[in-house]
């Protein structure tokens, strides 16, 4: 995946972007039909956490009453991570620095200071941590929900060494904890397998304007073209 030297996130880009240098298979052709641009995120084990949230926060920026609402739920997430066992000193830093992007967003709503703050090394890769820990802490405090789908003999150890870790690749059921943590649905389009692209909704039957690409493990922004 071509990105610019240090970029995090991509700016966007025409879905052609995405087209290999034959001739674009029917997938492809789908694709630029649904879509007509492409944010790019980097290829780090941590691209869904960066480009979910970047793509939450744009989907909202224009949105004063929602990005509140974010920034509460950020703060009052606290409360399931210390109920999961972590000590507030362990996380408070990064959730702080979740409510400081929210904060930077109301207070211009300009598409360019996300930009930048997610293209800030240690800014972007803090948020990630901490929607990290929120993950793990969701998954631990609903661990009947999910101890069956972990291939784990201890869900602690688990997210301990698959979630919470920098750079560690998430599965489906990382994914589901979050935006449940969150209460934010998401599209999902997958290239991979059979001819056609495959659509998953996560939850199910959640109406999301957040659609992202699954192409070879990783995650990119995409945007639908706007009905004529």
């Amino acid at each position: 995946m071509k990105m610019d030297v240090g970029s995090l996130v991509s700016r966007r880009e025409d879905i052609s972007a995405l087209f290999p240098a034959e001739t674009p298979s029917a997938k492809y052709k789908d694709l630029s039909l649904r879509f007509s641009a492409v944010r790019k995120v980097s290829g780090d084990g941590n691209c869904f956490y960066r480009a979910f949230c970047f793509a939450y926060l744009e989907s909202v920026l224009h949105k004063p009453r929602a990005l509140q609402r974010f920034k509460e739920k950020i703060i009052q997430s606290g409360t399931a991570l210390t109920s999961a066992g972590f000590d507030e000193s362990s996380f408070s830093h990064y959730q702080n620095t979740v409510v400081y992007v929210v904060e930077q967003c109301l207070a211009d709503e300009q598409e360019n200071t996300l930009f930048k703050l997610f293209n800030e090394q240690l800014i972007s890769d803090e948020v990630v941590q901490y929607l990290r820990l929120l993950t793990s802490a969701h998954l631990q405090n609903h661990a009947d929900d999910f101890c069956h789908f972990v291939e784990a003999p201890d869900l602690k150890v688990y997210c301990r060494q698959e979630v919470e870790v920098m750079t560690m690749e998430c599965d489906h059921v990382e994914i589901l904890a979050l935006l449940q943590a969150l209460d934010v649905g998401i599209h999902i389009v997958s290239m991979e397998g059979d001819e056609q692209l495959a659509h998953h909704i996560i939850p199910e039957g959640a109406d999301s304007s957040l659609h992202l690409l699954y192409q070879t493990s990783h995650y990119n922004i995409l945007y639908q073209r706007t009905p004529l």
